[in-house]
Parts: structure tokens; sequence; C-alpha cells
């Protein structure tokens, strides 16, 4: 079995630019587990399936994983079940499945492996017998483009029942992605293939770079055989375990045994601003490190360049907080959702930070809440907001709010970028458990805000979030 770092040698050593391909199989390769299942079990929980239908289902999947069958049988029963069904009412359900089930399901190392094709300026496409519901939201989040998959037939906005061409299983994926290099001028012999099934050895075949992806036993052992790069990527971590959950639960009582620390200097100097530096010094660091996460910084620098500043960072999950308040330190609040202020994980910290809840389904209070934020700012202290005003499902960015741009202009102080690479991977989104592991942690370098105009606003959001875009799509610098 190879490691991982020889892959991304391999990916190095190949020609750069949009002429070599690097095609991706979906479900066990870039997702754990497989999308029909994800589907089927909601379908199964909303009584959205007839007992004939099942049946045949289950007979056409044990066809297809025991006796080697094509999954034509089984990708006709399922898009004949959709007869007659809207189609933008599948895309909401799709989009609902993937913010539900599939966004976790995703590989966290698939990022970063994706990552680099795009550093060589490589072109990517996902081959998969999936439908468009169950792979398009998925490339959507991943930034792949092009999406070569089993379409069913619509007319007048409904499924027909039927797909349009030949469902890409086996020999039709290869001869798919074979069209799509003819296409786009990107020979077959540089090309990167990666699968986890024995169903995609055309496909592999077919390629300059065949790389067997997390494998069953059937490819691993020909991948064996072939000499082809084979490569398992870690499972992601969702869940609590024993281990993850007791070193959380300390971490979070040191973070307030810190608090309490910093509350009882604060009062001896009467000084709350001492208080909040203590805290904001010790405190996650001292937490950081009880959970087992290493922080990686990129540009820790440019955190210290001016201050105060409007610190934005992108938001992914609880641990997030962390992470920004070991970069900012001291001399800083922060702007969060009305919500935190019951957060008995948060509660404290947020009470002694003197932190402005806001209520982002009230637009007229969230601007009262962001009013005495410029009062701090001229007065020296920094704010740290998320501009997306809420954690995405995967560290995808999301659209940017104006709050934190507002604030930064009326008290003409710089904006400095905060990019977190894969904090989700580490806790993910509405988890309470974080798991050990590193992060990456990019601050680039301060935007100056003082010839800014409200007229170019929107401009400049998009400049900055353009940063942010970036910065996550390279993926972070390994130090």
């Amino acid at each position: 079995m190879n490691r991982v770092k020889d892959l991304y040698a391999a990916i190095e050593a190949a020609p750069e630019g949009p002429s070599t391909l690097a095609a991706f199989d979906l479900d066990g390769t870039l997702i754990a587990g497989y999308s029909a299942s994800v589907v089927y079990r909601d379908r199964l929980r909303r009584f959205d399936i007839s007992v004939a239908e099942l049946l045949r289902t289950t007979g056409a999947a044990i066809d297809t994983q025991f006796r080697g069958a094509d999954v034509g049988r089984l990708m006709e029963i399922a898009v004949t079940g959709l007869t007659g069904r809207n189609e933008d009412e599948l895309q909401e359900w799709s989009q609902r499945l993937f913010r539900q089930e599939l966004a976790s399901a995703i590989y966290p190392e698939v990022r970063r492996l994706l990552a680099a094709h795009r550093r060589a300026g490589h072109r990517i496409v996902m081959a998969t017998s999936a439908t468009p519901y169950q792979a398009q939201y998925i490339a959507d989040d991943l930034g792949i483009d092009d999406v070569l998959c089993s379409r069913p037939e619509v007319v007048d906005g409904l499924l027909t029942g039927k797909l349009t061409g030949p469902a890409l299983w086996g020999a039709e994926k290869a001869k798919a992605v074979r069209e799509f290099a003819d296409r786009t001028g990107t020979p077959l012999s540089e090309a990167f293939a990666y699968s986890n099934g024995i169903e995609d050895v055309p496909l592999l075949d077919s390629v300059g770079r065949p790389v067997a992806l997390n494998p069953d036993r059937r490819l691993a052992g020909l991948a064996r055989t072939e000499g082809w790069l084979s490569v398992n990527l870690p499972r992601p971590e969702r869940g609590a375990t024993p281990v993850a959950t007791a070193r959380t639960g300390a971490a979070l009582s040191a973070l307030m045994a810190t608090t309490a620390l910093g509350a009882a200097a604060g009062v001896l100097t009467g000084s709350r601003r001492t208080a909040a530096n203590l805290v904001g010094t010790f405190g996650p660091d001292l937490a950081l490190t009880i959970c087992g996460v290493d922080v990686r910084i990129t540009g820790e620098d440019n955190a210290w360049a001016h201050r105060p500043a409007v610190f934005m960072f992108n938001h992914q999950s609880s641990l997030d907080l962390l992470l920004v308040g070991k970069v900012v330190k001291r001399d800083a609040t922060g702007v969060a959702k009305k919500e935190a202020a019951h957060d008995p994980r948060f509660a404290a910290v947020g009470t002694l930070l003197d932190v402005a809840y806001v209520d982002r389904a009230n637009s007229a209070q969230a601007r009262a809440a962001l009013a005495p934020a410029v009062d701090k700012l001229k007065g020296g202290t920094s704010i740290a907001i998320a501009p997306e005003g809420t954690r995405s499902p995967t560290p995808r960015l999301g659209r940017f709010k104006k709050g934190g741009f507002h604030l930064a202009m009326q008290a003409q102080v710089p904006i400095v970028p905060i990019v977190i690479h894969n904090a989700g991977d580490l806790m993910w989104r509405n988890s309470f458990v974080a798991h050990p592991g590193v992060v990456y942690v990019d601050v680039l370098d301060p935007i100056d805000t003082k010839d800014w105009e409200v007229a170019d606003l929107d401009e400049h959001i998009a400049d900055v979030r353009g940063r942010f875009l970036d910065v996550l799509a390279t993926g972070p610098v390994k130090v």
C-alpha cells in the first residue's frame, strides 16, 4: 500500500496545466459510503417507496454486489421510481440530503488532493454512475466544474422515468471519460483516474496514472499486481469517541477555569480589559492543547501589523472560536449570533469579552448591536467576525454579509482575513466534540479600508471574499 505522500509526489511530477486530466469516481472514492444508500434511506423514512420497488431494488442490488451484474438494471429501477417527479423539487431534495448527510461523508483528505491538482493547473472531472441529484451538490462543494453522470430524462420539468443514455458504469464510464478527454484536449496517456471499485478497471486501465483510492479488496489486489498507486484515506471522523469526549470536556473545564481566574484578576485590578486579555492569551492555547489540536499558523505577523483591526474568518465549527482566539490573543472582542449567548461553552467567555450578539433574522437589531463596535475599534479594541454569518456545512465558503465591512470603514481600520482550512475535519458542524489533529490557518495581509466608499462596497466585499477563495482552493501552506 503506497503512502499518501507518494500520490502527492506523482501529482507534482505530472505535467502542469489543463492538458493533464484528473478524473474522480464519486461513491467510495470522494465520499465514504454510497450516495444511493442515503437516497433510499431517506425515501424509506418518508414512506416514499413502494413495496414492489423496494423488492426490485433489493434483488438488483444483490445481483450487482454478489453476481457482478451491471448497475444498469439498478439505475433503471431507481429512475423509474422517480417518474413524474418535478425536477425543481428533486433539486431541493438533493440539496437537503447533501447538507444533512452527504457533506459529512466527504473524505477530508480529498479537499487537499483536489487542491494539489489545482495548484498544478490540472483539469478535474467527476465521473460517476450516480444521478445529478446525488452528485451535483458534492461537485459544487468540491469546486469540480465538470460532472459526467447518469442523467434522467426530463420533459417539461418532469422526469420521464428513463435515462438520456446508458448508466455510466464500467466500460460506459471509461467511454464517457475518453470522449471528455477528446473534447478538452487532455490525452489519457497523461491523465489521472481515481476509483475505489473493481468495476472501474476499464477507466483505470485507460489512463497513464491510475490510482486505486480507498480500494475494495479486489481492486487493491489488482493494483498490487499492476503496480498502480493504491491509497487509503482516513475516514471522516464525525462521531463522539470516549477519548475525544473526555478531552473536550477537560478543555472546556480548563477554559472555564481560565475565565474565572481572568474575572478575578479583573476585579482586583478594576480592569475588564486585563481580565479579557488574560483569558484570550492563555485560554485558547490551553483548551486546544488539551483537545490535542495542533495549530499551524502561516502569516502570524499579519495579526500584529496593525491594531486595532477587524479580523474576518471563515466559519466551519465551534473550534473556530479557539483558533481565532489563538491568533488574535488580546485587546479584542467579537460578534456572534444571539443563540451563542445561551451556549454554556461560550456564554461566560462572551460576557467577559463583551461580545456583541446579533439576531440574524432581524436586520435592524443586528445594526443596533454592531453600532457600539465602532466605538470599541476607535478605542483600540479589535473585532473578530465571521462575514458568512453562520457556520457552513463544509469548508466551502458562503456569501459574505456587509456588517463587518461597514465596521472597518466607519472606524477606518484594516481588515485582516483569517483563513481556517480544516477545522471542520476535527470538529464537525454542530458537534460538541473535538478530535485530535492538525489545523492549518493562514493570516493574510491587512487590507486598508481608509479610502473605501460605500458606493464601492460590493466590489470590496467581492475582493476580500476572492482572497479567501484563492487560499482555500490552493490549500494550506504546510508549516
